[in-house]
């Protein structure tokens, strides 16, 4: 793809749009993962089995007679399973505790990346970051302190969820390996259905039931995996192949704000007001955190 100057300079609405679907499809995650009332991996399951059907076409257009580098589909590989296990961690946690906080601690993913990239990789971080990181620590011990002074198996939920987000680190350090090899579509696809079949094997180990669901359930599969897997994050792509990293990474941070407002009328769950309060100190951690290590981002296959 070639780039337009002016195209960046000044970008149409349509860019703008299209990360304002994504936050609000990705944030409506924790509300169809309530819906089903199936265990998390079944969840996951036909989450990323389905969006990986609906991408195979654009990944086999796109790929054509490409070849497919063994480093790319390693890399997709481990980083689609360590999606499963983030998938399996998350839909379970939001069972256990209220759905804006699941998605809250799920996105605490960048922490986890950049300090990975410190400790494995060498990289520094700013002072930003730091300031971050313990913005972001002190939000989320309000808002997990509360939930285990008012019921434990909230507080174990949010560290469930916790868990998750660097599971899903570890998927977004993969992508970055591994985009250097393979272009965006393949990746995806790839990765989901390595993702998919790593859940498969959670759910005969564990014993969960792949069919015999109400209507319902089966609905709110096909919502997970076409709102929020397919529609939102090729949404968010798209996005972020029109508008800097630095736009659309800090309003990610948007989705937690969205799950908890839908939550209200959707679910009937609503925050106290220190929840909110540590919420918010959350999001501003992240955005810093964001900000601090946006500019990182290597460079990836066409």
């Amino acid at each position: 793809m070639t780039d337009d100057p002016a195209r960046k300079a000044h970008p149409s609405a349509l860019p703008y749009l299209a990360i304002a679907f994504g936050v609000f499809a990705l944030g409506c995650s924790a509300i169809f993962v309530r819906w089903a009332n199936a265990p998390g991996p079944v969840v996951g399951v036909y989450r990323m089995g389905l969006a990986s059907l609906v991408l195979l076409p654009l990944a086999l257009r796109r790929g054509g007679r490409k070849p497919w580098p063994r480093r790319g589909m390693l890399f997709a590989v481990l980083g689609g399973a360590s999606l499963a296990i983030d998938m399996a961690l998350w839909s379970t946690a939001v069972y256990m505790t209220k759905a804006a906080n699941a998605t809250l601690f799920a996105n605490t993913a960048p922490l986890w990346v950049a300090l990975a990239g410190m400790l494995l990789f060498g990289e520094r971080l700013s002072p930003l970051f730091w300031g971050g990181l313990a913005i972001t620590l002190s939000g989320s011990a309000l808002v997990a302190g509360s939930d285990f002074l008012t019921h434990p198996t909230l507080g174990w939920g949010d560290m469930l969820s916790l868990l998750a987000g660097v599971f899903y680190a570890g998927y977004y350090l993969c992508t970055q390996a591994g985009r250097r090899h393979l272009d965006s579509a393949r990746y995806v696809w790839l990765a989901g259905a390595a993702s998919t079949a790593c859940l498969l094997v959670i759910c005969l180990i564990a014993g969960f039931p792949l069919s015999g669901y109400p209507l319902q359930t089966y609905l709110a599969f096909a919502a997970s995996a076409l709102v929020t897997q397919a529609a939102g994050y090729l949404a968010v792509g798209y996005a972020l192949g029109h508008l800097p990293a630095s736009i659309v990474s800090p309003t990610m941070t948007g989705q937690p704000v969205v799950t908890a407002l839908l939550a209200i009328p959707l679910l009937g769950e609503s925050l106290s007001p220190i929840q909110w309060l540590g919420g918010a100190v959350v999001i501003t951690g992240i955005y810093l955190i964001n900000r601090a290590h946006h500019d990182r981002t290597p460079e990836t296959a066409a």
